[in-house]
């Protein structure tokens, strides 16, 4: 049975947060980001499309399309049209391709035609936000600015009494505040796995969570059928 967490003082959440850590390198060791690339420029069109979107369906779009749009300028010299029908299945599509060309042309305007590796500079381009820059920082370029609260980190730090943040921005400043920075990149790499393959968000497989005498379970209604 889990153990009750009502009453834990910041250092004992924060203990506690280190041995969730440990379990999750133990069953995730070559956790990595999802969305394949290549190179910065990919990460961060692909990271773009991910909005609302599975990375399955993104690495499924990706391919042809980096293939149509091999760098910075092709991207920034297409259309709205023509990028929406290519990145359509991926959903908000016009959107994400105004995101990915006005990008593209204030990287070439502006850094030289390259992503540039600074948060401040990142979150200036149209479409990039602190989420979007923290993925490219902390993939590319192992460089933690934050900690990336996708889905599933929202999802696990809140069942696991690690934050009762109902934003990804104030889970993030949770996590921030109980895990050291050299640890803010690999917490995300390594939940997100853990919520795809074991703790489901309507039936999770407590049965088979090595984090079961540290989680408290916070929302669980309902498991697996063991």
């Amino acid at each position: 049975m889990a153990r009750s967490h009502g009453r834990e003082s910041q250092k004992q959440k924060a203990a506690r947060a280190q041995e969730v850590l440990q379990g999750l390198r133990r069953e995730y060791p070559l956790a990595e980001c999802a969305l394949i690339h290549h190179n910065p420029l990919q990460l961060l069109v692909a990271t773009i499309l991910s909005a609302q979107c599975t990375d399955k369906r993104v690495n499924m779009v990706t391919p042809d399309l980096f293939r149509k749009y091999p760098d910075v300028a092709a991207f920034a010299s297409t259309s709205v049209e023509k990028l929406g029908k290519d990145i359509h299945s991926t959903g908000f599509f016009n959107a994400k391709a105004r995101h990915i060309i006005g990008a593209c042309s204030a990287i070439i305007e502006h850094h030289g035609g390259k992503v540039p590796c600074t948060l401040d500079e990142l979150i200036t381009l149209p479409g990039v936000g602190r989420k979007t820059a923290s993925v490219v920082l902390g993939v590319v370029w192992s460089i933690a600015e934050g900690v990336v609260v996708y889905t599933h980190v929202h999802r696990l730090t809140r069942r696991l009494g690690l934050s009762r943040g109902n934003s990804p921005e104030a889970v993030e400043r949770d996590l921030m505040t109980l895990l050291p920075q050299s640890d803010w990149i690999e917490w995300s790499d390594r939940l997100i796995w853990h919520g795809r393959g074991v703790c489901d968000a309507r039936k999770p497989r407590c049965s088979r969570c090595f984090a079961g005498a540290s989680c408290p379970q916070v929302g669980v209604t309902s498991r697996e059928q063991v």
